[in-house]
């Protein structure tokens, strides 16, 4: 890998961090970044590498909103400890499911998200605990721990914002709490996968520990933006991301089919 293209990578791992922190989705700058600095690389190589500079990110994003804001841990413990499990079973299945095969369900999915936050300009901005039921919290940790925590494992971009979506929309959090319950999550969703990547050969050590720093530094800078900033600079940012992921899988879908 030559000068250039390592310093773009390194780059795109502190941006990776950024959104990671505020609202996730940091996945879709850094693996078409890996893929496009080393070509011919796995998939599944570039994503253990990914979730190997991803750990250290999200686990200093979950660090610097713990030690700043409430986080709800009778949601975002369960959950992160059943999503280690549940990701690193995604991660063994990694490669045997075809990109095809989901890339237009998750397209329709965040379709879907994108009209839902832009018609409840209200949704996350103030929390609503009113929704935190108990039928509603075993919801939370059952999707997030289960359904998206899979889905992290098998390819992983836009995990944190499903994360954030679903701590939003079944327990009432508003988006900065949601955002530190889903850095906890995506921690163990990211651990787990690592730990099956890594068994199975599929990382790259060197040049992933060279993309954590870089992601924890921006990892740094997003938690800190999103906490000072407040609950409409994440729905923003949201937004842009959502829409950057339609257009990503969309394009991808597109030259798919032609």
């Amino acid at each position: 890998m030559d000068a250039v293209s390592l310093t773009t990578l390194l780059g795109a791992a502190a941006l990776a961090g950024w959104v990671d922190a505020v609202v996730g989705g940091g996945g879709l700058l850094l693996l078409p970044a890996l893929l496009v600095a080393a070509p011919g690389l796995p998939v599944a190589t570039a994503l253990g590498t990914n979730k190997l500079a991803a750990i250290f990110g999200t686990s200093t994003a979950a660090v610097t909103y713990a030690r700043r804001t409430k986080l709800d841990w009778a949601v975002a413990g369960p959950t992160a400890g059943l999503a280690v499990l549940t990701a690193g079973l995604g991660a063994a299945l990694a490669g045997a499911v075809p990109a095809g095969a989901y890339r237009p369900v998750v397209l329709v999915v965040l379709v879907s998200v994108a009209v839902f936050v832009l018609t409840r300009p209200r949704l996350g901005v103030v929390a609503s605990p009113a929704r935190r039921t108990r039928g509603r919290v075993v919801a939370a940790v059952a999707v997030a721990g289960v359904g998206i925590a899979l889905y992290d494992g098998l390819i992983g971009p836009g995990t944190g914002t499903f994360l954030v979506l679903a701590f939003t929309a079944l327990v009432g959090a508003d988006f900065v709490h949601a955002s530190a319950m889903a850095k906890v999550v995506n921690a163990g969703t990211n651990l787990g996968a690592l730990v099956v990547f890594g068994v199975t050969g599929h990382v790259w050590w060197l040049l992933g520990a060279a993309m954590a720093v870089c992601n924890v530094a921006g990892a740094m800078v997003g938690a800190r933006m999103a906490l000072r900033r407040g609950a409409g600079f994440v729905r923003v940012v949201l937004l842009v991301v959502v829409l950057a992921l339609v257009a990503r899988l969309g394009y991808d879908q597109w030259t798919a089919v032609r």
